[in-house]
């Protein structure tokens, strides 16, 4: 991302939002921590849900920034409203792995057990599609 989120605030009104967003109920947080280690400079961010939880990671060194996000659940949620809060964040490429306990875990690809998809924001019109 070329606009990441320098700060702990910023990561626990996004995860706040996020939470809200997919129609989840906190139990506990949302919690950040800014890092400064070299090589390992950023924010981390967590909140429990009653389903699980979300953890975000924001590496502020490399340019573009590199950010992970967990959310993990066992209550259904959106996986575009998800990806679409990372637009504001100027968002170069999203890799995104679904991991579905319920049904039958696969790949594109057949090789793993994991769902795999390559993301990249649509300007024309704000959402996020697949590539």
């Amino acid at each position: 991302v070329n606009h990441p989120p320098m700060t702990e605030k910023y990561v626990r009104l996004w995860l706040r939002k996020l939470v809200k967003k997919i129609d989840m109920n906190i139990i506990k947080g949302p919690y950040a921590s800014y890092v400064s280690k070299e090589g390992n400079r950023g924010v981390t961010g967590v909140v429990m849900i009653e389903t699980s939880h979300i953890a975000i990671h924001v590496w502020d060194e490399p340019s573009p920034a590199l950010v992970q996000c967990d959310v993990y659940s066992c209550a259904e949620f959106s996986s575009n409203e998800v990806l679409a809060e990372f637009i504001p964040m100027d968002v170069v490429k999203i890799d995104h792995l679904l991991l579905d306990r319920d049904n039958t875990l696969w790949s594109n690809s057949n090789t793993t057990s994991i769902t795999w998809w390559n993301w990249k924001p649509d300007d024309r019109v704000g959402k996020i599609k697949a590539i």
